[in-house]
């Protein structure tokens, strides 16, 4: 076992420096942007019931059905801010540059779901009454971090973040709608900023611990799943994100882990300890095992475009 301390109250003690760059160095970089101008208000009527407007029917809706449950799935796992603002108060607190970063990316957080649902309701895209009993369902559920260690949680959310800008940033091309691709573009680039100040703390984590850093990551890239995953019927939706390219293996292999490890150099590294060098060859064999099932996931997305294209013909 490694001898590097991963105590908490250590480790946010050293990391505090790091925070208060990175937490400066984000608030001049990011925009102000509002999400009431990215939502087209003027194709907005009364839904039935007490105000006596029109029911929803499928119908309405411009979008196609894949555009319209990834961004379900994306706005249901928005919707869980309180839940992932307790994990992270809980975890770094809420003195110091750590609080103020916390808060301030709940704020940033808070109005990607405002948006998003102003947006489908307004366009009439998502039955109203569903949608809403799904946020009480997956809001009741909560959610509880899988890896609720200092290093565990940085290694997640520095790959996290990422995964969700890819998420959000592929379904806006998909949808076909300008005005949402706009709007998933603003969100898409909040998420980039937040990975961007994470990854920049797990960078330092590699300064400070390196030998416990490594086998953090290697314990996140091998049991990885996105925030949403308690949303209901998330499997079959998770597929159907996956089959039009939205969100795949290929794509979390390829533009998510990769990126986040190439601009670590974690295959790099160099020093480690024993345990170390362990945990690196094992997330080695992760990498190459999770690259085949994405080619293997490839081949048969292809077989069945290719026989679903045969019996159109």
């Amino acid at each position: 076992m490694t001898t590097e301390t991963t105590d908490t109250l250590v480790l946010l003690r050293e990391l505090e420096p790091v925070v208060e760059t990175n937490l400066n160095r984000h608030l001049a970089t990011a925009k102000e942007w509002f999400p009431h101008e990215y939502v087209p208000w003027s194709q907005g009527s009364d839904f039935d019931g007490p105000l006596g407007g029109q029911a929803w029917d499928p119908s309405q809706s411009k979008l196609s059905e894949v555009a319209r449950t990834s961004l379900i799935v994306n706005l249901l796992t928005e919707d869980n801010l309180p839940s992932y603002h307790h994990e992270i108060a809980t975890l770094y607190g809420r003195d110091g540059a750590w609080g103020t970063w916390v808060h301030r990316w709940t704020a940033e957080e808070g109005r990607h779901g405002v948006a998003i649902r102003d947006y489908l309701l307004t366009t009439r895209a998502v039955d109203p009454i569903a949608l809403e009993r799904a946020r009480m369902v997956h809001m009741e559920t909560g959610f509880t971090a899988d890896h609720p260690d200092v290093l565990g949680s940085l290694s997640y959310v520095s790959m996290q973040e990422l995964a969700t800008r890819v998420a959000h940033r592929n379904t806006g091309r998909i949808s076909g709608d300008p005005i949402c691709d706009a709007l998933l573009a603003k969100v898409a680039a909040d998420e980039n900023l937040h990975m961007l100040f994470y990854r920049n703390l797990l960078m330092a984590s590699f300064e400070l611990v390196p030998n416990a850093t490594m086998e953090a990551i290697l314990r996140v890239v091998k049991s990885f799943q996105m925030p949403g995953h308690t949303i209901e019927n998330f499997g079959r939706k998770s597929v159907q994100i996956a089959m039009a390219g939205i969100y795949d293996l290929r794509i979390h292999h390829d533009e998510v882990v990769m990126p986040v490890l190439r601009q670590l150099k974690v295959l790099e590294r160099t020093g480690l300890s024993a345990e170390g060098e362990l945990a690196r060859e094992e997330l080695v064999e992760v990498l190459g095992k999770l690259d085949a099932a994405a080619s293997r996931f490839e081949d048969k997305r292809a077989a069945h475009q290719a026989r679903a294209a045969a019996r159109a013909a």
